[in-house]
């Protein structure tokens, strides 16, 4: 399992309550007291979440003081822990088609620059839109470009290259 991307990236986001802090920071959020209140879980929980997500290098803890008050800390974004924002799109987009709540849709994503509906989407380097369909999954080539863009989807183990659900080592169950 540790060398698989999702497995690793499960085990760093930790459980899901951990993502919903993460949520929270994206969305402006960055005082304890605030992570608190807004997610209605106990000072031990977020503290625990927090201390994790520093740990896994997605928030980073910076110190501030009020006047006349004792230091405290703020959590911010770091760079890994912005790079995840797709991700989250992804998974509130899903949730909100998928699992509703019971008024209906309770979040909409709007660009600030020009108020249109963000989306998540799949896309090669080339800017090209990809169904699940066309994703070919297999390990990366020596003389592969870090974009992802690896000379004709050829895998280096051979038989071709996999497609979405199949990889060199396990046949897609369609065949």
């Amino acid at each position: 399992m540790q060398n698989c991307p999702v497995a690793r990236t499960l085990a760093a986001l930790g459980p899901p309550s951990a993502v919903l802090v993460l949520s929270e920071a994206y969305f402006g959020t960055n005082r304890f007291g605030d992570f608190v209140r807004n997610l209605a879980m106990t000072e031990s929980a977020v503290t625990a979440r927090l201390r994790h997500l520093v740990k896994a290098g997605l928030l980073s803890r910076e110190p501030y003081q009020e006047p006349g008050q004792r230091t405290r800390y703020e959590y911010h974004l770091t760079k890994m822990g912005q790079d995840l924002a797709p991700t989250l799109v992804g998974l509130m987009e899903w949730g909100e088609t998928y699992l509703p709540g019971d008024e209906g849709r309770q979040v909409r994503l709007t660009h600030a620059g020009c108020g249109k509906a963000v989306a998540s989407q799949v896309r090669c380097a080339d800017g090209h839109d990809v169904g699940v369909d066309e994703i070919i999954m297999g390990p990366p080539k020596l003389d592969e470009d870090p974009d992802g863009g690896g000379p004709n989807g050829e895998n280096p183990n051979g038989g071709g290259p996999a497609r979405a659900g199949q990889t060199a080592d396990r046949p897609s169950r369609n065949g």
